[in-house]
């Protein structure tokens, strides 16, 4: 559509509609619009916008509500996102800052999303498949017993608590683990996490037969940290917000929950929306049947990447709810939160 007349009507009835959840008519675009042009004139206007898909007559004698090409069209055509005020942009960091750790971060990270764009929010874990390990840390907590922790360049921790049996006592334990501590970082320290195996695997053969025990061990409760570290995770908050938005989604809400309850559909979701966005730490908007997910047809998603660095998104965050929703508000709500994660772990 070339005609920006049309256009500003879209906008109108789009607005509108997400704010009163009325069908919108040619009346109220007249009374709520300084759209300088009659009535009739915007009649005519409505008329062709539904010709072309752009919106629909719910029932006889309505006014128009938008279909999934009309919020499509919206979104694409938005002159930018709307920005957050000073004091939203305080909140966020004020909340955001109090993080102790990664899985803090992720858990404030999906509440606060929640609550400001009163949708459901969707946090996925940062990808570690590019991940490294930045320090490993065993520390003796008993006899025959050893704290092993695992952290990553992104923040994630891991820990396992490992009964070394070979140790005879508390002093020798603590003694081979200095020595082993020094030898494991130096072997794993830097080292993306897929190739981290294949370095613990070579110091435990290279290991003195006095210390092989004790390094097959730690090598082994390290794996396991590896392991968790690679899993793909999602973190959901919010799924209330939906059973709140009424005749949004009422024939469909239970579908919607169920898909929300399978992580696999999401995760799939978030990276088909991450090829979507081609630069990785963009904005992306899915509306109604684009979401090709059984349950999710009637809603939309908002989602940008995180990460570390310009170079370096490691995963996605975002919301889900009906397709009738303040996307100006909300994906600015997203971008926000999104940039001030990135901060965050970047320290």
């Amino acid at each position: 559509m070339s005609d920006d007349r049309r256009l500003a009507v879209l906008r109108a009835i789009v607005e509108d509609y997400v704010s009163s959840h009325e069908p919108v008519g040619s009346k109220t675009l007249v009374e709520r619009h300084q759209l300088g042009v009659s009535p009739a004139t915007i009649r005519n206007d409505m008329a062709a916008l539904e010709d072309e898909g752009y919106i629909t007559q719910p029932h006889t004698s309505a006014g128009r509500i938008p279909t999934d090409k009309g919020y499509r069209l919206f979104v694409d055509r938005l002159a930018g996102v709307k920005p957050m005020s000073a004091a939203e942009k305080r909140a966020i960091q004020t909340f955001l800052d109090g993080a102790t750790d990664l899985d803090d971060v992720v858990d404030r990270t999906v509440r606060l999303l929640a609550q400001i764009t009163r949708q459901a929010a969707v946090v996925q874990y940062p990808s570690l498949s590019r991940a490294a390990v930045r320090h490993v840390e065993l520390v003796p907590v008993g006899g025959r017993s050893a704290l092993v922790v695992l952290i990553t360049d992104s923040g994630r921790v891991e820990q396992r608590v490992v009964d070394v049996r070979s140790a005879t006592g508390a002093e020798p334990l603590a003694t081979a683990l200095v020595a082993l501590r020094t030898r494991v970082n130096a072997a794993v320290g830097g080292s993306r996490l897929a190739r981290a195996r294949e370095a613990l695997t070579d110091l435990v053969q290279q290991s003195p037969p006095a210390d092989l025990a004790v390094a097959a061990e730690v090598a082994a409760a390290l794996g396991d940290c590896l392991t968790a570290s690679l899993e793909e995770r999602v973190v959901i908050a919010g799924t209330a917000n939906l059973v709140k938005s009424g005749a949004d989604l009422a024939a469909s809400l239970g579908s919607v929950l169920e898909a929300l309850e399978e992580h696999v559909v999401l995760l799939r979701l978030v990276q088909e929306m991450t090829e979507d966005a081609g630069d990785r730490g963009a904005l992306s908007v899915r509306i109604g049947a684009e979401n090709l997910h059984l349950g999710l047809a009637e809603t939309s998603v908002v989602t940008s990447g995180y990460g570390t660095g310009p170079d370096q998104v490691l995963a996605r965050l975002g919301v889900l709810g009906p397709t009738r929703m303040d996307y100006p508000t909300t994906m600015a709500a997203v971008r926000a939160v999104a940039r001030y994660v990135s901060r965050i772990l970047a320290q």
